[in-house]
């Protein structure tokens, strides 16, 4: 009696077991297995497309005077913003636009400056103390006096050099608590063109970084700004010009390519910007102090810096001051680095790296 019991109870265990499994085969249905389906299809596609490369964008204009070429990593085309924060630079710096700050400030017209002149000044006011006025953007009259921004045609002489030098230097202007700049002089004028492409060249490199771009390259007239990776994967690849006398040539020898990332870099060479009268070569550098043309044996100095405006004026200064007061001021500013082309005395091209670089 006990065993026909316990056979019964199997039988009817089995007939449940049985039962719960046709149910859950009956829920199951053909449906379910197509909805599952798209479900692993779609989670495929999304992943897939996460792992997509973003592509690298390439812009270019003119700005300056001169012209940019921009690359950088987004997904989508940044160029409205990028022309906007350049007419930005324009309206406040530029001496080719009459409305521009700059322009009424050489005017002599009651203009309280925006916050990127009063950048630039304050960076411009450091650099000539630094450089001991090496670097002095109230140099245009002088530059202008020989030949170069609108020539005159002919050479200034000495009683004409030291007329001008009455009105040239940085010690001589300076910004009130509101904004606007005083002269001692209403001669004066003001001419940031050694420091504004390196300024706009960082103004797009922030505005980049602020949407997120990590990855990119800005060049604005041979100022350069670089950050994370090129296209390939690897460092930008930057180079710096020869110092050869090829003012025929369409096309720059390059003197050496640079592997760069995260850093700002400008050039300023006496080598193609010159002016012959009277049968000399006169550089279009012009030291502030003499009122005259520099001559020394640098060539070209391009100069890295933690941004492209530092960079820009201390290669300007450089490009002044001659190969040993170079050194001088790398030697005291770790944040510089610099690749000084010069001649020796045999007129052979030799080069001063900075020993980190």
């Amino acid at each position: 009696m006990t065993e026909e019991k316990n056979i019964s109870s199997q039988e009817d265990s089995t007939k449940s077991t049985n039962g719960k499994a046709d149910v859950v085969a009956s829920q199951f249905r053909p449906w379910h297995i197509a909805a599952l389906a798209l479900f692993i299809i779609g989670t495929i596609f999304i992943i897939r497309r996460n792992n997509t490369p973003i592509p690298f964008q390439k812009e270019e204009g003119a700005a300056f005077g001169t012209f940019y070429h921009i690359v950088y990593q987004n997904k989508e085309s940044l160029q409205p913003e990028i022309q906007a924060v350049l007419a930005e630079v324009d309206c406040s710096l530029s001496m080719f636009n009459q409305q521009s700050i700059i322009s009424q400030i050489n005017r002599n017209e009651d203009v309280v400056t925006d916050s990127m002149f009063r950048r630039v000044f304050a960076l411009s006011q450091e650099v000539s103390k630094v450089t001991n006025g090496a670097f002095d953007i109230t140099v245009a009259p002088l530059v202008n006096a020989w030949g170069f921004g609108f020539k005159h045609g002919t050479l200034p002489d000495s009683i004409a050099i030291d007329s001008i030098r009455k009105f040239i230097g940085w010690q001589h202007i300076s910004l009130d608590a509101e904004g606007r700049l005083h002269k001692e002089d209403p001669r004066m004028v003001l001419d940031c063109s050694a420091v504004a492409k390196g300024f706009g060249v960082d103004v797009v490199a922030d505005m980049l970084r602020s949407h997120g771009v990590s990855n990119f390259m800005v060049e604005i007239g041979g100022e350069i700004v670089v950050n994370g990776q090129n296209p390939q994967g690897e460092k930008w690849k930057v180079g710096v010009n020869s110092p050869e006398d090829d003012s025929l040539s369409t096309s720059r020898k390059l003197q050496t390519i640079l592997p760069l990332t995260d850093c700002a870099m400008a050039t300023s060479g006496n080598y193609r910007n010159y002016y012959e009268a009277g049968g000399r070569r006169l550089s279009h550098t012009i030291d502030p102090h003499s009122g005259y043309p520099v001559q020394h044996s640098l060539l070209s100095a391009t100069v890295f810096a933690p941004t492209c405006a530092e960079a820009d004026a201390f290669a300007t200064s450089f490009m002044v001051l001659g190969l040993d007061s170079a050194k001088q001021i790398l030697s005291s500013r770790p944040s510089l680095r610099a690749y000084l082309i010069y001649a020796d005395e045999k007129g052979d091209y030799q080069v001063f790296a900075s020993p980190d670089f």
